[in-house]
């Protein structure tokens, strides 16, 4: 995946999420994945309760991806 492309897909997920309802429920694992360190911190609790009950069932890519980002959890 290009630099741009994954750029673009970065800033679509961010622009859906900021005018979301904060409905983690309905975003993809990636989406979930590519958002950690830009939730609201009224919403940490929520967000990292679905991304916990997503992690068993994570694939590869995913879980390493997961991985990477979770440090920036607080």
């Amino acid at each position: 995946m290009h630099i741009s492309t994954k750029i673009f897909f970065i800033s679509l997920v961010l622009i859906n999420f900021l005018h979301a309802n904060e409905n983690f429920t309905e975003m993809s694992t990636q989406e979930l994945i590519e958002i950690i360190g830009y939730v609201k911190a009224s919403d940490e609790v929520k967000f990292k309760d679905e991304l916990e009950s997503r992690e068993p069932f994570m694939n590869e890519k995913e879980r390493k991806k997961y991985n990477e980002n979770k440090k920036k959890l607080k």
